[in-house]
C-alpha cells in the first residue's frame, strides 16, 4: 500500500515544477508509507510524480517508485496490489519484457506498453495508478473497479494536480480549501460525499471502474471500463451449483489476498464475513492465522468479544484483543479528522483504528476485513426490510395515479408525526406521494423533510431546489437504462455498489487502517466473486425475513450453525453514549461553539434543541449529531486551517 500524488501544468511555456514541492505533497502522507519515498520531475519541469511506499511485495530496492518500463517515457506511481500479477508476469516475459523486480507495479508498466490502456481489463486487484505517458503526452489515472482505493484531482488554471490524500493536493501552493455547499448538502444525506464531489469545493474523486486522460490540450476524458450491473444472461444453477461457486470464488479470493511478503491477519468481529475469511485462510496456513478484536469497556452490549474468542478457539488462532472507552474515542478525533480528510460520518472509524493499531503494534502489516458480504448478498435488515415494504405495498401503491398518493400522503404524513413515529416511516410516506424511489441507500440520516431543518436560512435560500434525490435517481436511472429487467433488490444492491460502499464503508476502511500504516484487503469485493453474486437471484439472497441465505449456506460446511444464523455482527460504537453519558456536555461544547459557526452554515438553534432532546432521552439523535461534530472538526481542521481545540477529559 501506498501515497501517490502528482502535478502536471499541462499549460504552461515553461515549468516550473519543483522537486521539494513534490515533496511536500508526498510527505504528506507518510503514514501511507513509511518505508520510503521518491520523486520524479517530467515534461521539461513542468509535472512531477510523488510516491510513499508501504513495503509489501518485494521489499527490496527495486520496489522504489517512480517506476519506469523499459525506457524513460512511461513512468508509473501505484497505490496497491494487482493480485494477477504473476500470471500476467509470465506472459510479458515470453513476449519479451524484461524485469528488474518482482514487484506487481512492474507488470503494469509492461502491461500498458504491451496493451495500451486495455490493460485496465486484465489486472485484477484494489489500486489507484497514475501513468505519465511521454509518448502521447497524457496523463492517465485509474481507480479500482469496486473503489476500495481514493484518488483526488484538482484540475483548474491550466493545471492538473492528484493525490491518493486530498491533504497532499492542499500542499501545492494554488489551492485554497473552501466547503462546497452542495457536497455539504449531500454529506448530511449519506454521511459521505457522492463521487465525483468532495466536501472541498474544486477538488474531485474518481469514481470507481473509471479511467481519466488528461491531455496536453488540457481536455479530460472520464470513461468507466467496469460497472457493478447484474449480468443479462446469468446461468441457472442449482442451490447446490450456487454453494459450491460462492465457496470457491471466496477461497480463491483469500488466497489471493495472501500474497505477501510480511505478516498478515483479520479483523475478526465473531460475525460471519470475518469467520469466513479465518476458517478459510486456515485452510491455506501451516501456521496459525492472527487474528484481532476490539471492545469497549463502557458498552459492553456492543461487545463481540467472546463470538470472536470462540472463532478464535475453533481455528486455533492467535488472537489479539483491545478494549477502548470513551477516553479514547476523545484521544483519537484529532486523528481522525486529519486522516479522513473530508468528513466520514461513522463512528466505527474509531474501533477501526484502535483495532487497526493493536494489529500494526503486534508486527501485522496486512489484514482482511469482511465489507462487501453484506451489499453483495443482501445482508442487512434494512435491505429485508425494504424489500418486504416494496414487495406487499409500495409496488401495488405505485400504480395509483400520483394525484391520489399524494392526497394519501398529504393526509397521512401529519396524523403520523402527532403519534411520534419514526422519521423513517414519515420519509417513505412524503416519497410515495412526490413519486420518489422507495430506497435510497442503506443509510440515510438527514432526509429531505428533515434536512432544511438543520440547515441556516442563508444556505437553503442559496440551494434552493436541491435535493439529494438527483444522486439516487442518476444510479437508478442508469440500471433501468441498461438493465430494465432487473428486479427491486438489484437496483438496492446497485446503489448501494456505486454510492455507499465505495464513498463511505471502503473509505472508512482505506483512511483508517492506513494511519496506523496497516493494508486493509477485501476479499469478498473480489470482482469475480462481485460479479457473480450480481447474477443471483433475490430467491438466492433473502429467505423469509433474513438476508445473505446463500452465502450462509455455502459457509455451513466450516462455520457454526448458530454463528451463521444467529444476528449480524460487526464492529460497532456506542456513537448514542457519546452525546449523553461522560462526554456529552464536551460534544456540546465543541459542538455549539465551533468556529465553523461564524459561516453560517446550520441552525444552530435547532441543533442545541436535538442536542437537549438526546440528552433528556426523547429522542435518539446520536448519528445526527456525530455527523455534525464531524463535519465542525473538519470545518476547523481543513478551512479555518487549524488543529480543533480539542479539550481533555475531566477525570471523575
Amino acid at each position: 500500500m501506498c501515497g501517490i500524488c502528482g502535478v502536471w501544468e499541462y499549460g504552461a511555456s515553461e515549468g516550473s515544477v519543483e522537486p521539494s514541492l513534490i515533496a511536500r505533497m508526498r510527505d504528506e502522507m507518510t503514514h501511507r508509507g513509511p518505508d520510503d519515498a521518491g520523486e520524479l520531475i517530467f515534461d521539461d519541469r513542468r509535472g512531477g510524480f510523488g510516491f510513499r511506499r508501504l513495503s509489501i511485495i518485494d521489499l527490496s530496492a527495486a520496489g522504489h517508485q517512480p517506476m519506469h518500463g523499459c525506457d524513460d517515457r512511461t513512468w508509473l506511481v501505484f497505490n496497491g496490489e494487482i493480485y494477477n500479477h504473476a500470471l500476467l508476469r509470465a506472459d510479458l516475459e515470453q513476449r519479451g519484457h524484461k524485469y528488474s523486480s518482482r514487484t506487481d507495479s512492474e507488470t503494469i508498466l509492461h502491461l500498458y506498453e504491451e496493451r495500451g490502456l486495455d490493460f485496465i481489463h486484465e489486472i485484477e486487484g484494489d489500486y489507484a495508478i497514475a501513468l505519465w505517458d511521454a509518448n502521447k503526452e497524457q496523463l492517465v489515472l485509474v481507480r479500482d473497479r469496486i473503489g476500495v482505493k481514493p484518488l483526488y484531482f484538482y484540475h483548474k488554471d491550466g493545471r492538473f494536480i492528484f493525490a491518493s490524500e486530498i491533504k497532499a493536493i492542499l500542499q501545492h501552493p494554488s489551492v485554497t480549501p473552501d466547503i462546497d455547499e452542495q457536497a455539504l448538502y449531500h454529506y448530511l444525506t449519506f454521511l459521505t460525499t457522492p463521487a465525483p464531489t468532495t466536501l472541498f469545493r474544486d477538488i474531485q474523486k474518481l469514481p470507481a471502474g473509471h479511467v481519466l486522460i488528461v491531455k496536453r490540450d488540457g481536455t479530460l476524458k472520464s470513461e468507466r471500463y467496469w460497472d457493478a450491473l447484474p449480468p443479462t444472461d446469468a446461468a441457472k444453477a442449482s442451490e447446490q451449483e450456487q454453494r459450491a461457486e460462492i465457496l470457491r470464488l471466496l477461497r480463491d479470493s483469500i488466497r489471493k489476498r495472501m500474497m505477501s511478503d510480511v505478516p498478515f491477519g483479520v479483523f475478526l468481529s465473531g460475525g460471519v464475513d470475518s469467520s469466513a475469511n479465518v476458517a478459510l485462510m486456515s485452510e491455506l496456513m501451516s501456521r496459525p492465522v492472527e487474528t484481532f478484536t476490539v471492545g469497549f469497556s463502557d458498552a459492553e452490549y456492543l461487545n463481540e468479544l467472546e463470538p470472536a474468542r470462540r472463532i478464535s478457539r475453533q481455528f486455533a488462532t492467535n488472537h489479539h484483543e483491545v478494549i477502548i472507552s470513551e477516553k479514547e474515542m476523545h484521544d483519537f478525533l484529532p486523528q481522525m479528522v486529519f486522516h479522513q480528510d473530508e468528513p466520514i460520518a461513522d463512528p466505527v472509524c474509531v474501533p477501526l483504528y484502535y483495532v487497526s493499531k493493536l494489529a500494526r503494534d503486534s508486527g501485522t502489516i496486512v489484514v482482511q476485513v469482511g465489507e462487501g458480504s453484506d451489499e453483495i448478498f443482501s445482508g442487512y435488515e434494512n435491505y429485508v426490510r425494504h424489500l418486504r415494504i416494496y414487495e406487499n405495498f409500495w409496488r401495488h401503491a405505485e400504480s395509483l395515479p400520483l394525484s391520489l398518493r399524494r392526497a394519501i400522503s398529504n393526509l397521512s404524513r401529519p396524523a403520523l408525526e402527532a403519534t411520534g413515529r419514526k422519521r423513517a416511516a414519515i420519509e417513505l410516506i412524503r416519497r410515495l406521494g412526490a413519486d420518489e424511489p422507495l430506497f435510497w441507500g442503506g443509510v440515510v440520516v438527514y432526509d429531505e423533510t428533515f434536512k432544511p431543518r438543520v440547515l441556516s436560512r442563508q444556505v437553503r435560500e442559496r440551494l434552493n431546489g436541491l435535493s439529494s434525490l438527483r444522486v439516487v435517481e442518476s444510479y437508478l436511472k442508469h440500471i433501468e437504462q441498461e438493465r430494465p429487467s432487473a428486479d427491486f433488490l438489484a437496483r438496492m444492491t446497485y446503489l448501494e455498489l456505486k454510492l455507499r460502499l465505495p464513498e463511505l464503508l471502503l473509505m472508512r476502511v482505506d483512511k483508517i487502517t492506513m494511519a496506523t500504516s496497516v493494508e486493509a484487503r477485501v476479499p469478498f469485493l473480489d470482482h469475480h466473486l462481485v460479479e457473480y453474486a450480481l447474477g443471483l437471484p433475490r430467491s438466492s439472497k433473502v429467505e423469509g425475513a433474513s438476508g445473505k441465505h446463500i452465502l450462509k449456506r455455502s459457509l455451513e460446511e466450516i462455520l457454526p450453525h448458530d454463528l451463521l444464523y444467529e444476528r449480524k455482527r460487526g464492529f460497532g460504537a456506542p456513537v448514542r453514549e457519546w452525546f449523553r453519558e461522560g462526554l456529552g456536555g464536551w460534544f456540546d461544547e465543541h459542538l455549539m461553539n465551533s468556529t465553523m459557526r461564524r459561516r453560517d452554515l446550520l441552525d444552530y438553534d435547532f441543533v442545541n434543541r436535538m442536542l437537549a432532546e438526546h440528552r433528556q432521552k426523547t429522542k435518539d439523535w446520536g448519528f445526527h449529531l456525530w455527523a455534525l461534530l464531524n463535519l465542525s472538526l473538519w470545518y476547523e481542521r481543513w478551512i479555518d486551517r487549524r488543529s480543533p481545540q480539542i479539550t481533555q477529559i475531566k477525570s471523575a
